[in-house]
């Protein structure tokens, strides 16, 4: 296990209806993640600020990222077309050994392709995220884009991947940015971000070196 950490603050019920929560000021009390990297690129990436709070209800999060050019495919809406566009994503793992672990790629649309995995690549893309669990929005500005979601606690029990040991409650989660750039062919290449740098040579978020763990303030 990566010794990466991040603490999700607690909030009082009360205020989870996602649409309404950009009039408050709940997410001044969230604690920050900025340190993402990029290890496989020689180049600086634009800063990425995640932040996650829960309630008695929901697990609520927040990518805000600088991007003044972002790239979305807009030729159909399927998981493919997701898939090659400029998006946040969070995988959640069940148990050390991945055995599952569950993927939320998430573009501007906002458009989730959510996925069913185990070790070595073994998705199932047609699993999804259980009905009227999930929520996201997001917005698109001149320089950043926004992308905030809601996910229940119910099912993140249901799933198993709400922990608990002797210093509470946690997850273990990977937190990434795929961000897409056109080369001087006019090709379009990835550049591949991350909270947790799996030291690996080549771009992998699909192994056990690629996730932290976020602990729930009690």
């Amino acid at each position: 296990m990566n010794n990466t950490k991040y603490i999700v603050g607690r909030i009082q019920n009360g205020s989870s209806d996602l649409r309404k929560r950009e009039e408050t000021n709940l997410w001044d009390s969230a604690n920050e993640l900025t340190n993402f990297v990029s290890p496989w690129d020689k180049q600086p990436i634009k800063p990425i600020t995640f932040k996650a709070l829960y309630d008695t209800d929901y697990f609520y999060f927040s990518f805000s990222v600088e991007d003044d050019s972002v790239f979305t495919e807009l030729k159909d809406d399927s998981k493919s077309s997701i898939a090659q566009s400029d998006r946040v994503e969070l995988f959640i793992r069940a148990d050390a050994q991945m055995c599952p672990y569950y993927c939320l790629e998430i573009d501007t649309q906002p458009r989730i392709m959510d996925f069913k995995a185990m070790p070595n690549r073994n998705f199932d893309l047609s699993w999804n995220w259980p009905e009227g669990e999930i929520d996201v929005k997001s917005s698109v500005l001149k320089d950043h884009f926004k992308v905030e979601g809601k996910i229940s606690l119910k099912s993140l029990k249901a799933l198993n991947l709400l922990k608990q040991d002797a210093r509470g409650t946690f997850m273990e989660i990977g937190v990434y940015r795929a961000k897409y750039n056109h080369d001087e062919m006019g090709n379009k290449q990835a550049t591949w971000i991350t909270w947790t740098d799996p030291k690996t040579p080549e771009p992998e978020f699909h192994i056990a070196a690629s996730f932290g763990i976020f602990r729930f303030e009690s």
